[in-house]
């Protein structure tokens, strides 16, 4: 008996803390969400070794196979300034991503200019990292094909260092297509898309930990045959770390590779909190669907929507649909780095369904949004 009611007790505080976690990550929260569109202009590079030739364009340099093995290229080897721990009250304001998925793209051949832009990018309030970005934004675009398309990505390197590019969704050799792409060179990356799925893309020049760390990554999604059923709200969410270094500085390599990673900041695409500060409205009992990523570098997520039960969850291919015999739901997807989902749940009633990570230590670090069922009242 006494073995029960101490249990049951712990039971209690562990429920109220994570309550107050929850509860602590809301405060503050608004209502109003402006949501300025995305734009599409791609970025991209990284990998073997692409030399500019004198035509302008990249040629293949086996060395650069030895990013798999995390040796630093020669730009990523100077040491970084050291992580700055307040922020910069003069810093620019965070630039809110529009999470709306992507409408699949018309037709069966793509051609996608993805440029390669190194920029300053405002990752929380007062915080800025210098990035290295596909398209000049971090995540970069989605991009959304049918099964079957044939997708023909034009990067262009505007940077000062060399990068590449590696689809999941493809199938092709490294030392053919996953090359260095040195400033200046172009290159076209050419793949079909022959399975379903949620896929990331990211640069891998060496140490590929840092350059997916400083923001070069980016989701591809691939339709299913015969496509997804219409919904009414299709979002697409890309969970990340951020090692800060000092203000206006690349990531710090260091603490990303540490042995345990403790990450500055946890992010759903890009930025930290910015869906609490602009929930994201979805209907009252509509069918929400989430195009989910886990780009780490290293972490993994427990992908929650609080309030909610997943009815339907299709990871890595393996799907829990409405209907099934067992009755079976789904509380959180879990993703290690490079897996993603697609999950879809009705909010059953007007309010706040909190998303979160449910390693509810990085919920205070940015790991946080708000989905907006009707005007956000709750019922009485």
């Amino acid at each position: 008996m006494d073995r029960t009611r101490r249990a049951g007790s712990r039971r209690r505080t562990l429920g109220a803390a994570i309550a107050l976690i929850v509860a602590g990550a809301l405060a503050g929260c608004t209502t109003a969400a402006s949501t300025p569109t995305w734009t599409f202009p791609p970025a991209g590079a990284a990998a073997p070794s692409l030399a500019a030739s004198t035509d302008g364009s990249a040629t293949t340099d086996m060395a650069g196979m030895s990013g798999m093995s995390g040796a630093a290229s020669p730009a990523a080897s100077a040491p970084l300034a050291a992580a700055t721990n307040a922020p910069d009250p003069n810093a620019p304001a965070y630039v809110l991503h529009d999470a709306t998925a992507p409408a699949v793209m018309a037709g069966t051949v793509h051609d996608i200019d993805l440029p390669i832009i190194e920029k300053d990018i405002t990752v929380a309030t007062g915080y800025v990292v210098h990035a290295w970005t596909f398209g000049g934004t971090v995540p970069g675009p989605t991009i959304r094909v049918h099964l079957g398309d044939t997708v023909r990505v034009h990067l262009t390197n505007e940077g000062t260092m060399s990068h590449s590019i590696d689809f999941h969704a493809s199938q092709t050799a490294m030392n053919r297509q996953m090359v260095e792409i040195a400033p200046g060179a172009t290159f076209t990356y050419t793949f079909q898309a022959d399975y379903a799925g949620v896929w990331m893309y990211h640069c891998g020049t060496a140490p590929a930990l840092l350059h997916i760390a400083n923001g070069m990554f980016g989701m591809v999604i691939v339709e299913p045959k015969g496509g997804f059923k219409p919904v009414d709200k299709e979002v697409a969410i890309v969970q990340s770390e951020w090692y800060l270094g000092g203000q206006g500085q690349p990531a710090d390599y260091g603490k990303a590779n540490a042995a345990a990673p403790a990450p500055d900041f946890v992010v759903f695409n890009g930025v930290a909190s910015q869906y609490k500060d602009h929930p994201i409205d979805v209907p009252v009992k509509g069918r929400v669907r989430v195009f989910v990523l886990d780009a780490g570098p290293d972490l993994d997520s427990s992908f929650h929507v609080v309030g909610t039960i997943f009815d339907t969850v299709i990871k890595e291919g393996i799907s829990l649909l409405p209907g099934n015999p067992g009755g079976w739901g789904s509380q959180a997807v879990d993703l290690s780095p490079a897996q993603g989902a697609v999950i879809e749940f009705s909010p059953q009633e007007p309010g706040m369904y909190p998303m979160v990570t449910h390693a509810f230590n990085f919920v205070g670090r940015g790991a946080i949004g708000i989905f907006q069922a009707g005007d956000g009242k709750p019922l009485p």
